[in-house]
Parts: structure tokens; C-alpha cells; sequence
């Protein structure tokens, strides 16, 4: 998700490869024996297996101030709030300290050493984190979206989708409302738009149909995608 949020913000039009983890296509595997997605070919044959990497490069390297997505105000704050230290601790503190929570929270059965209500409060903490940034601005950073929110809301819908009912009773009002204003954009409805497979048929598809193909992209995802650039 990330990954296509940084396409959909950035000129890059990439083809798309659509692919089932379980049955990983050697051509994938060929370009990235790490086999996860998703997976950035570039049109110089670098090769970018990491969905906050291939974001980064897309919004560095094929900018796009006429976004649809977001104002020329908010697409230059994007831009200004992305080399700043509070952008990127932000995100390292969602992937190291706040994920791994989630994920025993998701999963709470396959770790029977505490409870899954004593992991969903251990995640609670970055949610706190995010709720006193919230009362500050609109977003995680300004008062508009920056690459902060966009990289880290996935994860936080994620936490939400588990007990729906508990979160919306939660005592997080700003995470409540920033998350429905991101789940709820017009570019998130345009990120989930869903492919068709590449296996067996092998099919490929533009990433933006309205663009010239830049790049091929391989994203690789569980029912997600391989995105050769």
C-alpha cells in the first residue's frame, strides 16, 4: 500500500504484475531472490524491494506538483516534511516498536506467551503517541498529509480492522478522525483498486492508465502485486 501510495503521488506509471506469494513466479524471483513484495524495477535495472524505499524514490525522483491527489500547497509541504527527522523517526517508530505489536495482536493465538488484549495495550502506546501529535495539527506532521501519514495509517487501519467495534470506542479521537479522513480520501479508493493476476495468464496492466508508461514495476504482494519499473 505504501508503495502505490507513492506511485499514485509521484509521475511514475509502471506496469503491474500481480502475483500469489504462494506460488511466486520464477521471473520474480529471478529479479529479487528475497522473494517478498513489493518490487521496483527501474528503468536503469535497479532493483527496489522495499515498500518506504520505492515511496522515497517516487516522490524524489518523479515528482509531481500537478497531483490530482493533493492541492500545489499540500504537495509541497509532502515534499518539504520528507527529508525532516520527525518524518522518518515517526516511521521507524511505526516499523520497529508499533508493528510488531500488531502483528502478535492480529495473530494473538500463534504467541500464547500474554494475552491479546496485553498486546493490543502494548500497541496502544504508539496509538497515544499519534493522538498527541493529533491534537497539535490536522496530520502526523502538518496540517496536511506528509509521507509520515501515508506510510503509517496502513498499519493503524490494520490495528482498527481487528476489534472494529473496541477501536471505535477508543479513546483516540484525532486517531479516529485522521484515520477516516485517509481511509476515506479519493486516493485511497484509487490505491485499492484491484488487478488481475498475473498467473497463469501472465497479464499486465498499466499502474495509471491516463499516463505513458515510465517504468516497469514489479510489486509483489500476497493477492497484491509484482510491479515491474
Amino acid at each position: 500500500m505504501r508503495a502505490r501510495i507513492g506511485l499514485h503521488l509521484s509521475t511514475l506509471n509502471p506496469i503491474v504484475r500481480e502475483i500469489e506469494l504462494k506460488n511466486k513466479p520464477q521471473e520474480m524471483l529471478a529479479v529479487s531472490a528475497k522473494g517478498t513484495v513489493p518490487v521496483l524495477i527501474t528503468a536503469e535495472q535497479q532493483v527496489i524491494a522495499e515498500s518506504i524505499e520505492i515511496m522515497q524514490f517516487a516522490l524524489t525522483q518523479h515528482l509531481d506538483p500537478s497531483s490530482p491527489w493533493l492541492t500545489p500547497e499540500a504537495y509541497q509541504t509532502l515534499l518539504d516534511e520528507l527529508p525532516k527527522p520527525q518524518t522518518h523517526a515517526l516511521i521507524k517508530a511505526n516499523d520497529h516498536d508499533f508493528k510488531p505489536w500488531l502483528d502478535k495482536y492480529k495473530y494473538a493465538d500463534r504467541f500464547p506467551e500474554h494475552s491479546q488484549t496485553w498486546y493490543r495495550q502494548q500497541a496502544e502506546i504508539f496509538l497515544q503517541l499519534l493522538e498527541d501529535k493529533l491534537a497539535q495539527q490536522a496530520f502526523l506532521c502538518a496540517d496536511s498529509p506528509t509521507m509520515a501519514d501515508f506510510a503509517i495509517f496502513p498499519f493503524i487501519r490494520q490495528f482498527a480492522n481487528v476489534e472494529p467495534i473496541w477501536f471505535n470506542a477508543l479513546p483516540y479521537p484525532n486517531v479516529y478522525q485522521w484515520l477516516q479522513s485517509l481511509v476515506n480520501s479519493s486516493l485511497f479508493l484509487a490505491v485499492m483498486h484491484k488487478y488481475a493476476l498475473w498467473l497463469p495468464e501472465r497479464s499486465m496492466m498499466q499502474f495509471k492508465q491516463s499516463q505513458h508508461q515510465q517504468v516497469k514495476i514489479i510489486p509483489l504482494c500476497k493477492n497484491e502485486k509484482i510491479m515491474n519499473i
